[in-house]
């Protein structure tokens, strides 16, 4: 039967660039793991034998850390180089993004309030959205509303991967850092005192759908007393 045979050459895997370099390990492959493969093709044999037992080596690097700045857009310019600006909570950056996902998903031009309000139920981990779903603001709830008040968009109509922000909804992330900086407390900015900053925008998409689904005054209150934390620590 026919032995059919062939070398292998020296292969390099690079995994990602950085500015450390290490060195690499050698991987040697030895006599003992050539085999004799059966093919289906010829139904002949496949003699695999090294010529270099020093043939395969691997260069390992360490990955380019990608830093993530804890901000969002703001109408205040003296505020995007300020150091001494208090950061969003990962929460309050996660729901800011699900709002624009979800401007999208209902193909609106911009991200309003209401679409911020539903980014908000969507993460769905924080105090304040326990407290509103607690208080019969829900996601579906929010959408109906939504559909109901602003209408359907035309279905060929396609959002841009950031649909940019209403003038009412900058208003409200700008009142949530302005009563963050008020407050004189150390820490983040949370989801909590982005819902206040919705509510506070009396004319708004947001604050309308908050309203008809019975959220008040007295509610922001209570709301108010737990702004400072996205949620409770329990060691039960």
């Amino acid at each position: 039967m026919a032995t059919h045979s062939f070398s292998l050459l020296s292969i390099q895997s690079l995994t990602s660039n950085s500015s450390n370099r290490q060195s690499y390990n050698s991987y040697t492959l030895t006599h003992k793991y050539c085999k004799i493969l059966a093919t289906s093709f010829t139904g002949g044999k496949l003699l695999i034998r090294p010529q270099n037992l020093n043939v395969f080596s691997l260069k390992r690097r360490h990955s380019t850390v990608a830093t993530v700045a804890f901000s969002l857009p703001t109408a205040k310019p003296e505020r995007a180089s300020s150091e001494k600006q208090p950061k969003w909570s990962a929460r309050a950056i996660k729901a800011f993004t699900m709002g624009e996902l979800e401007a999208r998903k209902l193909k609106y031009p911009n991200t309003g309030t209401e679409a911020l309000l539903m980014g908000i139920l969507v993460e769905g981990t924080s105090l304040a959205a326990k407290f509103l779903r607690a208080n019969s603001v829900t996601l579906l709830k929010v959408r109906d509303e939504t559909v109901k008040l602003l209408g359907k968009s035309d279905m060929y109509f396609f959002s841009p991967e950031h649909p940019p922000l209403t003038e009412p909804a900058q208003r409200a992330l700008d009142w949530a850092v302005d009563e963050k900086l008020k407050s004189g407390e150390s820490g983040e900015i949370t989801i909590a005192h982005l819902v206040l900053g919705i509510w506070s925008e009396k004319e708004s998409a947001g604050h309308k759908i908050m309203a008809t689904l019975g959220f008040d005054d007295d509610k922001a209150k209570e709301l108010a007393k737990s702004m400072d934390k996205d949620i409770e620590m329990s060691y039960k």
